[in-house]
């Protein structure tokens, strides 16, 4: 974001999206002033870590009909996508009750209905096949998809926000994947999860 400006390369956001964005960044900033909900502290550092979340939507291929965010924090990257995807059944999976908190307020005040926040760790959650996983910055990749095993159906898709180290691990994944590129940052797609 550039003066208010979503800057997202391939991707153009609705004036919904930026609505719910902007308010989003507002209340992230003033919760994380008492209860310290990520290290991004300015404006600017949060503006970018919802760029990183939203950058995906340049090249998926279609709006999922149900979303689990595997180890949400502050909102990054699920509760950015639910901003995008308002009609997206998205459950966030957050066990720090601050930040679950925090989840469950913003989703009220932006109006989004179809979030559910599940404040306890993944491996908790009753199975049941989503059409997209997420995850950001939360282990290794084969632990990852190994937490993703009750939740991956046919038409399921896994979608990780990994930094460089990803390259190695990459390495020891049989199933088709994708790695897409936007500066440090490596998107880990794998459109058929249950090949993995």
């Amino acid at each position: 974001m550039e003066n208010g400006k979503l800057r997202i390369e391939n991707f153009a956001p609705g004036d919904a999206t930026k609505r719910r964005v902007e308010k989003f960044i507002d209340l992230l900033m003033n919760w994380n002033r008492i209860h310290n909900l990520t290290g991004a502290k300015t404006r600017e550092a949060v503006r970018a870590q919802v760029e990183d979340s939203l950058y995906p939507l340049s090249f998926l291929p279609r709006t999922p009909e149900s979303l689990l965010d595997i180890g949400t924090g502050a909102g990054f990257p699920g509760l950015v996508l639910a901003c995008a995807w308002p009609e997206t059944e998205t459950t966030l999976c957050e066990p720090l009750q601050k930040r679950a908190a925090f989840l469950r307020y913003a989703a009220r005040e932006l109006g989004l209905k179809k979030v559910t926040v599940e404040a306890r760790r993944v491996e908790a959650l009753t199975p049941r096949p989503f059409a997209l996983i997420t995850s950001r910055a939360v282990t290794r990749t084969r632990e990852l998809i190994a937490w993703c095993r009750p939740f991956i159906g046919p038409e399921t898709s896994l979608l990780f926000y990994k930094g460089e180290r990803v390259e190695e691990e990459r390495a020891n994944l049989s199933c088709e994947h994708e790695i897409i590129t936007r500066g440090p940052r490596r998107y880990l797609f794998i459109k058929d999860a249950e090949s993995c």
